[in-house]
Parts: C-alpha cells; structure tokens; sequence
C-alpha cells in the first residue's frame, strides 16, 4: 500500500486514526512486572495483548494476516 504523504495530510483525524487499522499492528517493548515483554497494539490504539519476545508477537500478528510494525 503505497499513498503519497499529501494524501494522508487529507485525512480527518478521525480517518487517520482507522488507516491501516485491519492491516498494521503495532509492536512495543514494555516492562511488565520487571520483564521485558511486547505489547501489540491495533493500528486505532487499542491494546490487543502482550508475548514474552518480539519474534512471537510479530509472527502472532502475521498469523491474523496484518503486519507488524516496530515502535520505539
């Protein structure tokens, strides 16, 4: 899915926040209980759940069809 920046300057902020929401999901390394764990998250924000390294959580995202996308 290539769209040029100026496209996505368009959008509301409403239909920014669903872009890519069936598609991309987010994967962060957070601490949970002293662990180093990854949360995934939908494209819209909405926490989805939380594996114990990133190899799995990316590969969880891939098997629902969408791609995992790094936050730092």
């Amino acid at each position: 899915m290539n769209i040029a920046p100026q496209t996505l300057q368009l959008l509301s902020p409403e239909d920014f926040a669903a872009f890519g929401v069936n598609h991309v999901a987010y994967v962060k390394q957070v601490d949970t209980n002293g662990a180093i764990t990854f949360a995934v998250h939908a494209a819209d924000g909405t926490p989805l759940t939380v594996l114990p390294n990133r190899d799995v959580a990316c590969a969880a995202v891939r098997q629902h069809d969408m791609e995992p996308v790094s936050v730092h």
